[in-house]
């Protein structure tokens, strides 16, 4: 079904993937790429990370209102 790639996504590719699969526009050639990686690794750190930062805002925004 999928094959794995021997080619590593780059690190800002993960970045746009992640970025793109959160607000739901990820594309079906991105996605298949992403599938044929070796290593989910790296999209769940990058994915930790863009949930940590988007908590910190929300709570800075609701901070500076309240």
């Amino acid at each position: 079904m999928f094959k794995y790639s021997a080619d590593k996504a780059k690190l800002f590719d993960v970045f746009k993937s992640v970025a793109a699969s959160m607000f739901g526009v990820q594309s079906a050639k991105n996605r298949e790429r992403d599938f044929q990686q070796s290593s989910i690794v790296p999209y769940i750190v990058v994915g930790v990370i863009f949930v940590l930062l988007l908590i910190i805002g929300l709570v800075a925004v609701v901070s500076i209102i309240v």
